[in-house]
């Protein structure tokens, strides 16, 4: 790590002149000339790093040749070896620090179960030190191993994992049971047995088990039980029957037995931060909204009973703190740092020292440790190595009408500096995955990327995406390869007249749902687009939902695929190989855990059988979330091939 300013100094943002920076010294200049291909393939050097508590130690997911590994680095000795945690063919789902010595970490992985693939979770404790490795959950464990429920707050290794016994929903064990397991020496004892109907426990941040959500072995209706200390019994306090049904589950607990913390829908149908009277059920004060959004999440406090601060997604993600010492904190942090965003990730127990992202939608930025004694930034690790500190190409959140009036959400990327060529540019569509997610002014390297050879990206955040309300959200039921394709057709339309895209010059690109949108695209909606690509795309609905059916509650979720597309065969792109009219690129990797890579294989073939214009290139060692460069550079070299055929800038 490398001290770049201290007390009363601060960040010089560096726009698109060429200027060096002083973490990355010579490169290529941004906004001149189309930069390499292989820049925008590097995966981050750092993601998601925390701190941990004594603020010795870094955990994150960090780059090595091209690959993530989960590694755990010293702060004093930066320049060490990190210790690396290495799952195998497991996927690293997440990690969490217990005290200031061990981490819980969270895997998953498909294994045969009587003929057929489930995907199975686990919880590891890591002792990066000694780097020893313990597993959480006894060999008995079934398909969901990894439900932490709660960790200790008085410096002890002590967790309490939830976790099955059992595959078959006749034998009690289906049902989690609930231990306590100290990391440092392995004793463990159970804190509440295995209860029919019962799946998701929830403690107090005191340890105390005080809520479980029971379930049917369908999924399709559930219940809240409920109790306010140990030793008595757990009484069902709310119930839904349908899929649209909420239960009212408190989003923490407070000091107050009877009193608690809850997200749920304003007047307006935007989810905000209410108290909670358990005894009743009934909302006190609101404590928190984000007028027009959804909230997207609580911090909170070091002792698991209060709240430091709020997550929203505006039009990019931040946290609004609520905690007096913490905004103080980040209005310092951000007075070091002039034009561009400074977002404080993980925090010591003291807070004498916090993580910090600094960087934007234009700019991949880098990690800093800031230090409150003498207000340092020490420079951690940046998340694109070749472009460093320096903007890219400008990114914005534009607003355009459907056809039916519903105003959408889009976040707009364009070529910047010299790359910018007069007149309309040709444009480039791509929805995001989910469906029930959404696109927000963050760095994104695949609009980069784009935006880097001349195109403008425009990124729809259709019906039925995330953090526009539940109105918003239930306007996609129904609507898959409908409306909701409709939604992107229009973007087209809005900035056609805008005079920013040629609408003769417009390809679609997606990834999982965005994948399926860019087939459907294809099939559906040829003389609108010059073709389309898409990565681990959906191409058959009924397959898809058989593959879920490895999952647990496959009935519900069965329920809300069928609600979201009523006809399934409908909508599916495989079923109709004759009325693909565009050329199209299709890519998956063979370690997709997420959506089969059948999905594209299968379409592939049918379309090579009716004589259509596809390439489908199969990566062997990708997963769904192009962890690996390699991945991405074969994609990037394949996609840009085939734009520049079909719809070259």
């Amino acid at each position: 790590m490398r001290r770049f300013w201290g007390p009363g100094l601060s960040l010089l943002w560096l726009a698109t002149s060429g200027a060096a920076s002083p973490q990355t010294g010579t490169a290529p200049v941004p906004g001149v000339a189309p930069l390499p291909v292989e820049v925008f393939a590097e995966v981050p050097q750092l993601e998601d790093p925390d701190l941990s508590p004594d603020g010795a130690r870094i955990a994150a997911k960090v780059a090595i040749r091209g690959k993530q590994y989960f590694a755990v680095m010293t702060v004093a000795d930066p320049e060490g070896m990190p210790k690396l945690l290495n799952p195998g063919e497991a996927d690293l789902n997440w990690w969490r620090w217990v005290n200031d010595e061990w981490l819980v970490v969270g895997i998953g992985q498909n294994v045969p179960v009587a003929g057929e693939t489930w995907y199975a979770t686990r919880a590891l404790g890591f002792h990066p030190a000694s780097g020893k490795i313990i597993r959480l959950a006894t060999r008995e464990v079934a398909q969901k191993g990894d439900d932490v429920i709660w960790t200790a707050r008085d410096g002890s290794a002590r967790v309490m994992l939830a976790y099955q016994t059992s595959v078959y929903p006749s034998d009690v064990g289906f049902w989690p049971q609930v231990d306590e397991i100290d990391l440092t020496t392995g004793k463990r004892r159970m804190i509440a047995v295995s209860r029919p109907g019962v799946m998701e426990w929830y403690a107090d941040g005191a340890g105390t088990v005080r809520m479980g959500i029971g379930m049917s072995e369908d999924g399709r209706s559930r219940r809240l039980l409920y109790r306010d200390r140990n030793n008595v019994m757990f009484r069902t306090i709310d119930k839904a029957r349908r899929g649209d049904d909420k239960l009212t589950v408190p989003a923490l607990f407070l000091r107050d037995a009877g009193k608690a913390l809850v997200i749920d829908d304003d007047e307006g149908g935007y989810s905000a931060l209410y108290e909670l009277d358990l005894a009743t059920l009934e909302r006190g004060k609101q404590l928190f909204a984000s007028k027009g959004y959804d909230i997207a999440g609580i911090r909170s406090d070091a002792s698991g009973f209060g709240v430091t601060g709020v997550h929203v997604n505006e039009n990019r993600p931040e946290i609004r703190w609520l905690d007096p010492d913490m905004v103080a904190m980040q209005t310092t942090v951000s007075g070091l740092v002039k034009g561009a965003q400074a977002r404080i990730v993980s925090v010591s127990r003291d807070r004498s020292s916090a993580i910090v992202l600094i960087g934007g939608a234009d700019a991949p930025g880098a990690y800093f440790l800031y230090g409150r004694a003498d207000n340092s930034m020490i420079r951690i690790a940046g998340n694109n190595s070749v472009i460093g500190m320096k903007r890219m190409h400008p990114v914005r959140t534009i607003r355009y009408k459907a056809r039916d009036g519903l105003e959408i959400a889009a976040v707009l990327t364009v070529p910047g500096g010299k790359m910018r060529k007069p007149g309309k540019l040709p444009l480039i569509v791509m929805p995001h995955g989910g469906p029930f997610a959404r696109d927000t002014e963050s760095w994104d390297w695949w609009p980069q990327f784009l935006a880097d050879r001349g195109y403008a990206v425009i990124q729809p955040n259709y019906r039925g995406s995330s953090g526009y309300g539940t109105g918003f959200a239930k306007k996609g039921k129904g609507q898959w390869g409908l409306a909701m394709q409709d939604d992107l057709d229009d973007a087209v339309t809005a900035l056609a007249q805008q005079g920013l895209a040629d609408p003769a010059r417009v390809c679609m690109i997606g990834a999982s749902y965005g994948g399926y949108a860019a087939i459907r695209a294809a099939q559906r909606d040829g003389k609108k687009y010059r073709c389309a690509v898409s990565f681990a795309g959906v191409s058959d609905l009924n397959r898809m939902m058989k593959h879920s059916s490895n999952f647990l509650f496959a009935g519900a979720r069965s329920d809300w695929l069928r609600a979201q597309a009523p006809d399934l065969k409908g909508v599916s792109p495989l079923n109709f190989p004759g009325e693909f009219s565009i050329p199209l690129l299709l890519v998956h990797g063979e370690q997709d855990r997420v959506v089969p890579p059948v999905q594209s294989k299968l379409l592939a073939q049918r379309l090579k059988s009716a004589g259509k214009d596809v390439t489908y290139i199969v990566q062997p060692q990708a997963d769904h979330h192009f962890s690996r460069s390699e991945d991405r550079l074969e994609f990037l070299k394949a996609m840009e091939a085939f734009l520049a055929k079909h719809n070259p800038a």
